[in-house]
């Protein structure tokens, strides 16, 4: 079988070979690890969001994202049941409070959510389960996702221990865990009842929610519905269907903060690092072979035979650099994942996203690298 000249030359250095390999997979691995942690920005943002049963969602126009929200009045999901498609509404209350360790008794700042546990709205595993609980006197429900430094919850759970915490200074009985994930706003969270949430956080005034749900009976059409709310509610609320409530979140954080701006351009920068490491590789090896390509070119072999070779060059570097930069993004992934309690974890989308920028990356290489083969004269060269 005839071994293509590309791979001929990319190979007789090999140590240059495997350097180039290194800053590719460098490159690759950069681009990975900035696209994973945008990823997981996004994805934890709106885990509640989509966990959450209903049709119609309202919050304050002052609200920025989950757990940076303004209240508003429970009256206006009370108003919208006058519209005849509504068939039911939830409210949702939310605020950041102090956790105390029961081991280490270190604080650290943790997400409580709390409704109505007769109109249970979120759909994660465990609640359902354990929503009788959350009906007692400040007994609350523990995120066993949430990061390690609020404690061995669930292990102490599984040994059949009480478990007695303290949040804001007062004290907690975990009633049982129930599974939602860490986020970049919250790295831990727990759920209680309407009327614990308003022992444990006595500055909120009953009656002003963060959140409202709005169920629509069957076969209700939820533009019209929405478009009604719209003109009857008053506009200290925002209304939104569930595509809408989602992307509200998402743009968010990835328009109104610094953190989604970090991860795009440090992607940019991988992508710009792979140019520039490429291009020398290339560059170099054109340069280091003028003389034989001025001798195939007198010898009749067009431009057109030597772009041809550079790009298949550029695409074998490609592809060989993104492995390894694919197999230590995926370990890093799963270390990151651990430590952060965030859902990173590599997705054949985004694998296809920087092998497609990375033969992108190389071709750019390629292209200007090709420029001083293809005005190299042999009469220049000899």
């Amino acid at each position: 079988m005839k071994i293509p000249l590309s791979w001929l030359q990319l190979s007789h250095e090999k140590a240059r070979l495997l350097i180039a390999l290194a800053g590719i997979g460098f490159a690759d691995m950069l681009m990975f690890i900035q696209l994973g942690f945008q990823a997981a920005l996004f994805d934890s943002s709106v885990t509640f969001h989509k966990a959450l049963t209903g049709d119609i969602f309202l919050m304050s126009p002052q609200s920025d994202a989950l757990g940076f929200t303004k209240t508003f009045s429970e009256r206006r999901l009370y108003q919208s049941l006058a519209v005849e498609e509504v068939e039911s509404v939830v409210p949702i209350y939310l605020n950041f409070g102090s956790w105390k360790n029961p081991i280490k008794r270190n604080t650290r700042t943790i997400l409580t959510i709390a409704f109505n546990p007769a109109q249970n709205p979120v759909n994660f595993p465990g609640i359902q389960q354990n929503i009788d609980q959350i009906k007692l006197p400040d007994v609350v429900l523990f995120d066993d996702s949430s990061r390690a430094e609020f404690g061995p919850i669930p292990d102490l759970l599984a040994q059949n221990k009480v478990v007695k915490a303290e949040v804001d200074s007062r004290k907690v009985t975990v009633g049982g865990i129930f599974t939602m994930g860490a986020s970049f706003a919250a790295d831990g969270n727990i759920l209680t009842s309407d009327t614990n949430f308003l022992r444990l956080f006595p500055e909120r005034q009953k009656g002003l929610i963060d959140m409202g749900i709005i169920n629509l009976k069957p076969g209700a059409n939820l533009e019209s519905v929405k478009a009604t709310l719209e003109a009857k509610l008053p506009k200290d609320v925002e209304i939104f269907d569930r595509a809408e409530f989602i992307q509200n979140e998402i743009s968010y954080w990835q328009n109104a903060t610094a953190i989604g701006f970090i991860f795009t351009l440090g992607t940019a920068i991988g992508f710009v690092v792979g140019i520039v490491i490429v291009y020398q590789i290339l560059y170099t090896d054109v340069a280091n072979h003028l003389p034989e390509y001025a001798t195939l070119k007198a010898m009749g072999y067009k431009d057109s035979y030597f772009v041809v070779l550079v790009f298949q060059e550029a695409i074998i570097l490609a592809v060989l650099g993104f492995l390894p930069g694919y197999l230590i993004a995926t370990g890093l992934y799963s270390l990151a994942a651990g430590a952060t309690a965030l859902p990173l974890a590599m997705t054949a989308n985004r694998a296809i996203t920087v092998l497609i920028l990375t033969v992108i990356m190389c071709c750019v290489s390629g292209t200007v690298a090709v420029r001083k083969l293809s005005a190299a004269d042999p009469a220049d060269i000899f």
